[in-house]
Parts: structure tokens; sequence; C-alpha cells
């Protein structure tokens, strides 16, 4: 018995057929997917406010729902608010993200250093005034680089404040800073004789490039605009006197480290921990560092490097949310 076969040419307008509907398919899949993004955009659109606080103007970036749990993100040098957009893109849809500019940074105002004391102490104390003013009375503390010495001084002065933390490539330990700070250390010791050799190793073109760069080998990944952008900013009049005042500073931060750490072994706060993998700035011996202050700290060693949102904003994203439940 012989099968009826079809001709060749409906065989062939058959699979035509089918491979139209699979194709309708896939756009009606791609295009709901667009929907939906466009939706969560539409819904947790990113607002970019001022608050007058200390009689200076702090710019700050908010996104999500303000009845949701809050993460208050600070930021590095030499970044600003900008830095954490990728997790106002990710994180938005479920949590209340407020993100300050430092004064001399982003697009806060930038009084002269010559008139404004431009320390850790005096940052943070901006800070805790402007949670205050925008009535945060309960949130988790992301703090990046810079971050870390001024959250960490909000946390002891507010500790009722904090539900949990989370440390991304911030030192807490002096063993953090690794054979690159030698420098820097000097500069602390001698301000005048090592001026002009810390702005080169600080705010370099160089330097700035290798923070967001680390010793990734697959520098293809890495927008050059992230450093240049930095670079551009650290270039505007006064900004050099500011961030040379700034980090003369530093120092106060390393007398603190013992405060901090007695702080989190006594008060055992949830931690996680974030740490690029291809980080320069600070000494990779920093994550256990911190795991023996608290044992239970959620480390992660992610594929980027100090500025680790550069290339893992997905999987930190990921991390956040998982922590946060």
């Amino acid at each position: 018995m012989r099968l009826f076969r079809l001709p060749r040419c409906l065989q062939l307008l058959r699979m035509i057929l089918v491979l139209s509907l699979v194709l309708t398919s896939f756009q009606l899949l791609a295009r709901n997917s667009q929907d939906q993004g466009r939706e969560r955009y539409v819904q947790n659109p990113t607002l970019y406010r001022t608050v007058e606080i200390d009689g200076l103007s702090i710019f700050y970036r908010e996104a999500g729902p303000k009845n949701a749990p809050t993460l208050l993100l600070l930021h590095g040098l030499p970044s600003s608010s900008r830095m954490f957009e990728p997790l106002f893109a990710r994180l938005a849809d479920r949590y209340h993200l407020v993100a300050p500019d430092y004064p001399g940074f982003g697009h806060s105002d930038w009084p002269d250093a010559k008139k404004f004391s431009y320390t850790f102490d005096h940052i943070a104390e901006i800070m805790n005034h402007f949670a205050q003013a925008l009535g945060l009375s309960r949130y988790t503390l992301y703090m990046q680089d810079y971050g870390g010495p001024v959250g960490f001084r909000m946390v002891l002065a507010h500790p009722d404040r904090i539900e949990a933390l989370i440390v991304q490539d911030a030192v807490a330990h002096n063993e953090g800073l690794g054979a690159n700070w030698k420098t820097r250390r000097a500069f602390w010791v001698d301000r005048a004789a090592n001026e002009s050799a810390l702005r080169t190793n600080l705010l370099s073109l160089a330097t700035t490039r290798t923070r967001h760069l680390g010793d990734d080998p697959n520098v293809e990944r890495y927008d050059p605009d992230l450093w240049t952008d930095e670079f551009y900013f650290l270039n505007q009049p006064g900004q050099a006197e500011i961030q040379s005042d700034l980090f003369y500073d530093y120092r106060t931060n390393v007398d603190s480290y013992p405060k901090w750490q007695a702080w989190m072994r006594e008060k055992q706060p949830r931690l996680l921990l974030i740490w690029g993998k291809y980080e320069l700035s600070f000494d990779p011996s920093e994550p256990e560092a911190y795991r023996r202050d608290v044992p239970k700290v959620e480390v992660h060693i992610v594929d980027g490097g100090h500025f680790a949102l550069d290339t893992a904003a997905d999987q930190i994203a990921q991390v956040v949310r998982d922590f946060m439940k």
C-alpha cells in the first residue's frame, strides 16, 4: 500500500506556514516583554530631586514605592548617585531606592574648600540630616567605597535607623588598604611634600580608568565614558582642592576602623558583602576581615572591579533581592 504524499510545493508551503507561525509567536512574546518593561518603567520612574540640607542643595535620585523597604545608597570616589542607575532599573519595582550626591560631588552644591570643611565627619552629618529630612527612619544602608566611611559614621550616630548593611568594595580594616596606598599614607604624614604625588596617584586619568577596569582582562566590556566622565568632573574648577582636602581626612577613617569593627562584633548586623574579583583599589583580604567581625556575613565575589555594577549589575541586583527578602 502506497502512502499518499503531498506534492513538493505544498510541503514547502506548509513549512513556510509553520515557520511564519513560530516567528509570529516569538515577536508577540518579545513585544509583550518590551511592553512589560515599559510598564515597569512608567510605574517606577527615577525622579531627580534636590533638597536643602544645612544651607546646601543636595541632589538625589529616588525611585520605587515609598511604603516598600528602603535602600539608602552611598556612592564612592569620584562617582555620584549616577553609579547606582543599574540598581534603580532592576530594583525599583520592589524597593524604595534613595541615592544622594555628597556635597562637592555630582549635582549637589560644591562649596569652596576654603569655606567648607570637607571631612567625612561633616559629610556623614549632612547625610544623616538628609535622611531625617526625607523621613527615612528605617533603611538598609548600601555603601560603596567612600560610602563606607560615610555610612559607618551614620550607623554609629543613629544605629536605630539601620535595618541591615550592604557593603560593596568598601573598607573597614587597615589591612584592606593595599600596596597602592603607600603614596596616600605618605600624604597623610606630610601633606605639603606629597600633594603633587597624591593628586597623580588618586586623581589622574590612568587611576580613574584603573578604578573601573582593575585587572579585568576583558576591557572591551567597559564603556570608556565611565572614566572619561569622572575625569572631566575631577578637572572642574575647585575639584582638585575639594578631593585633596577630603582625602587628607581619610586618615581619620583608619583611626576609626576599630570603632566600626567593635560595633559590628557587638551588634552582629545583617550584613551582605559584595566584592569585585578584579578589584585593585583595595586588598582582596578585606572580605574575610569582615567575616571575622560578623561570622554570618553573606559574601559574594562578583564578575567586576571596584565599581562592580559596571559589569555585574544583574548578579548584584539578584543578590540584593535575595538578601532583602
